[in-house]
């Protein structure tokens, strides 16, 4: 295997990213927890297993709450080139891809490593990304109500009123302050930039596609609450931008369950881009209006 052209530390070190998925719901969130099952904890122990070290230490784009499920997962992990030989033994193939296969080997099936490639230079899965892209669906009719996948859809009782909820969501579009349906974190800011947010229907179920450059704590499942506040018909819908310019917690705003949302996928710039958007990433923003 050829690592030309991949990102080395300053150990020449290699950097691998690996593309994922896993369903949440038997998971206590991605990052490790003492004495609790998570997807990170879950993977670097298989890690550790597969390339018989110790410690390895995964860093992902998006860390999901309890519950959250993920199609489209990035990670990376700089590892010794010599390790990763060794623990491809006589395969004769790319490491890469062996390690991709012993991985699911002792992994459990509700989390799958889909790809492992040698990581462009500059490229961070966190940092380098430059949206991430989730979808949250909701069965609000009986007969939309299927059991076989209960666990990646909410349940509710009412019909919601798609019209009304677009409506709501245009007014939250660009970048604004989202204090109002985040949890607030110490030194970290609410700004971000909310790309995408739309509501529509497929085979009876209705399906929230959110993109933004980022989200802060409970950000999506907070929004998904507003809209279906508006949906049901107990806000209109201008409300939404009332809650949002408030910039503090609205108790009429839900957080909903965990079980309809998953992380679908992590958009990330051309290769030459990469090692920039990093470093501007690791910016702390502020609104042109508070700047300053």
């Amino acid at each position: 295997m050829s690592f030309h052209g991949c990102q080395t530390g300053p150990m020449s070190s290699t950097r691998l990213r690996l593309d994922l998925a896993y369903d949440g719901g038997a998971f206590h969130g991605w990052a490790r927890q003492r004495e609790l099952r998570t997807v990170q904890g879950e993977l670097e122990a298989a890690l550790d297993t597969v390339l018989r070290i110790e410690g390895a230490a995964l860093t992902v784009a998006g860390r999901t709450d309890t519950g959250v499920h993920a199609r489209g997962q990035v990670a990376h992990l700089d590892v010794d080139p010599a390790v990763l030989l060794a623990a491809a033994g006589r395969t004769g193939g790319d490491p890469a891809e062996a390690l991709r296969r012993r991985l699911n080997g002792v992994l459990d099936p509700d989390v799958r490593v889909h790809r492992v490639t040698p990581a462009p230079a500059g490229f961070d899965a966190r940092f380098s990304a430059v949206w991430r892209r989730y979808a949250y669906r909701i069965a609000d009719a009986e007969e939309s109500v299927d059991p076989l996948v209960r666990g990646h859809v909410l349940v509710w009782p009412r019909q919601l009123d798609t019209e009304a909820m677009n409506e709501a969501a245009r007014l939250l579009l660009g970048e604004h302050d989202f204090a109002s349906f985040c949890k607030k974190r110490e030194g970290a800011t609410t700004i971000r930039t909310l790309l995408d947010l739309a509501w529509e229907r497929r085979d009876g179920v209705l399906e929230a596609r959110v993109r933004a450059d980022a989200f802060c704590h409970n950000m999506v499942r907070s929004l998904v609450g507003c809209m279906i506040a508006v949906g049901e018909g107990r806000r209109a819908p201008g409300w939404a931008g009332d809650v949002l310019t408030a910039r503090s917690r609205e108790p009429g705003v839900v957080v909903v369950p965990p079980q309809g949302l998953t992380l679908e996928e992590v958009g990330y710039p051309a290769d030459a881009d990469l090692a920039a958007q990093a470093e501007a990433a690791r910016v702390v923003r502020s609104l042109p209006s508070t700047a300053g």
